[in-house]
Order: C-alpha cells, then structure tokens, then sequence
C-alpha cells in the first residue's frame, strides 16, 4: 500500500488526478495495510480515492492519451500479473511516446520488461534502470518462488540497472523513465515523477 499512497502524497499534492487501472478492473487487492504510516491513513481515509481502488479501470477503459505519466506499483503478485499483460504494456508505450513518463517501484518495474516501442526496442534498452534487487529477493526467501529473478531480467532487456544495499532508498531517472528499489523508494519515485512532469 505504501508504494501506492507515497507517490499518490506527492502526486496529488501537486494537484495531479490520479487514476487506478489493474488487470481485470474492480477491486484491487490491498498487501501492507499499515494505518499507523500517517500518509497511508490518508490516502486510505480519503473518500474519493478508497473508492478509486474499490473500483479500479481495466486497461481498455484507459485512453493513454488523457494522461501525462503512469506508474506501475509493487508487491509480488505484479511478477505474475503485469509481464505478460499486453494491454497494460501498451498504455505505458503509448504514454511514452506521447512524451509522458511512465514510471514504477520495486516489482513494479516487471510491468516493463516486454514494453516496446514503436521502432521495436525495448523501453528500458539502453537506459538506467532500477527495480527490486537479486539479493532483496534472497533477503526475503522468494528467489526461487518468483517466475524470474527482476534485475536480470531487465538487465537481458538492454537495461543499465542501478542498486544500492538492501532496503536503501534508490531512485533513478533516464529519459522521462522513473524507477525505484524497493517499497523505502515509492516517495522519491513520486518526488522524481513531479521533477519530470515540471519539465514539460
């Protein structure tokens, strides 16, 4: 939850609207409802947005163009649902290429791995990059239940990958792709994407 209510903070602070897409629609599952973290209380307390995720868009009722950047959320359901997810994969390029950023946290960064552009490369190729690392995923003993290991995925992609020490915040920005470590890194993704977006 604290990947998704830290750079939504930022985010909406600025006065940006914030939208939900999730693979089927509806309800989104929620991992680490903490309320003591005051920003997740307030997110989580806030009418408009608890029904956003109660009631999350499917990718087709997306239309990229409406929007200036997409950020693709963690927790380790995503290295199943958002790799393969071809409707997902194609928002993030369309935003892209409309000169948004597209954006992502710790798992998160798996929604990227088969996102190409226009001319057939990968996104990430070629670009700094930073996601949850090969030594996180031994640290918390799910290296071998993980369909493929992040880092070396992205880094078969093209990928220039970044890292700092377990559960460091790492945040790093290539070319209006923003992407963080760990679940400590979702606030400076936010802070990161409003640098981008302040830009234009």
């Amino acid at each position: 939850m604290g990947e998704v209510s830290h750079p939504w903070d930022v985010l909406h602070a600025a006065g940006y609207e914030i939208d939900f897409v999730s693979p089927k629609g509806g309800k989104a599952p929620v991992d680490g409802l903490n309320l003591d973290d005051a920003v997740n209380r307030k997110f989580w307390e806030d009418p408009n947005y608890h029904h956003k995720i109660e009631h999350t868009l499917t990718p087709s009722e997306v239309k990229p163009e409406d929007y200036v950047a997409i950020f693709y959320a963690g927790g380790h359901g995503t290295m199943w649902d958002f790799p393969q997810n071809e409707a997902l994969a194609a928002i993030g390029r369309k935003i892209y290429e409309n000169g948004g950023v597209v954006s992502a946290v710790c798992h998160g960064p798996s929604a990227l791995v088969n996102v190409t552009l226009s001319n057939g490369k990968y996104l990430v190729d070629g670009k700094k990059v930073n996601a949850f690392t090969n030594e996180e995923e031994v640290a918390v003993k799910l290296d071998k239940v993980v369909p493929f290991l992040l880092e070396e995925k992205l880094k078969e992609r093209g990928a220039l990958f970044e890292k700092s020490g377990l559960w460091q915040p790492h945040v790093t920005v290539d070319q209006r792709l923003v992407t963080g470590q760990n679940p400590q890194s979702a606030k400076g993704v936010g802070e990161a994407v409003l640098a981008e977006l302040e830009k234009q």
